[in-house]
């Protein structure tokens, strides 16, 4: 094993100024899959989970889903959130048994509902209320990829170490391009959320600039679909 004494952000901003492989690229269709943006962990100063990484994250998550959804592509806001018991989290839910604890955060709670500031077209977007750490594992996502014939997944929200990290890992699994946009994603902590952006872009992801999401976005032409 290697030894540094650098910082994860240090070897972040390393591989990011000079990358040892090449992107995997925007393909032809993209969706956009919006991981726990909920009160829970984007509400800082009411709920000890919550976190902020980069200051404008909510706008630009926004302008993404916004720019998205007005090309015809598909905008996924998943959240996380328990029955009464709990026991639908599992032994994800075992460790600590706290008001703030993950199993804790019971469907149709404050915790579970997703941040005001953001743009949810309630009609139109996919809503996914998942147990998990992927958004992949046991819910519809793949099948609902499959049926807008997507190829390419950008995702944003939080956290960077986890549920992002998680999803992006199945992403590829399944085989997506993956883009994640690195002002859109944050994490409680430096130290995982920086040493999660290295692994990513160099394994799973490519970890851009939301600038370069935003002009894909912007060019994007939808093509004309038929079905059988």
């Amino acid at each position: 094993m290697e030894t540094s004494d650098k910082t994860a952000r240090q070897l972040y901003e390393e591989l990011k100024a000079r990358p040892t492989r090449p992107r995997f690229g925007f393909g032809r269709k993209a969706a956009i899959v919006n991981i726990d943006l909920q009160k829970s962990y984007t509400n800082v100063g009411e709920f000890v989970t919550a976190y902020e990484t980069h200051p404008r994250q909510v706008d630009y998550v926004n302008e993404t889903s916004d720019l998205a959804r007005a090309k015809g592509l598909p905008v996924v806001w998943t959240y996380v959130a328990y029955m009464e018991s709990g026991e639908d989290c599992g032994v994800w839910g075992t460790r600590t048994a706290t008001p703030d604890s993950l199993q804790n955060i019971k469907v149709g709670s404050r915790r579970s509902e997703l941040d005001d500031r953001l743009h949810v077209d309630r009609v139109r977007d996919v809503i996914v209320n998942k147990r998990m750490a992927s958004a992949f594992h046991e819910t519809h996502l793949a099948s609902l990829l499959i049926w807008h014939r997507v190829d390419t997944l950008i995702v944003t929200g939080g956290s960077t170490s986890g549920c992002v990290r998680a999803t992006v890992v199945d992403s590829l699994s399944h085989g997506y391009r993956t883009i994640v946009p690195e002002e859109c994603v944050a994490d409680k902590h430096e130290s995982p959320h920086f040493a999660n952006l290295y692994d990513m872009a160099l394994k799973y992801a490519d970890v851009v600039p939301v600038a370069d999401v935003l002009r894909y976005l912007r060019d994007y032409q939808p093509a004309r679909e038929g079905r059988p």
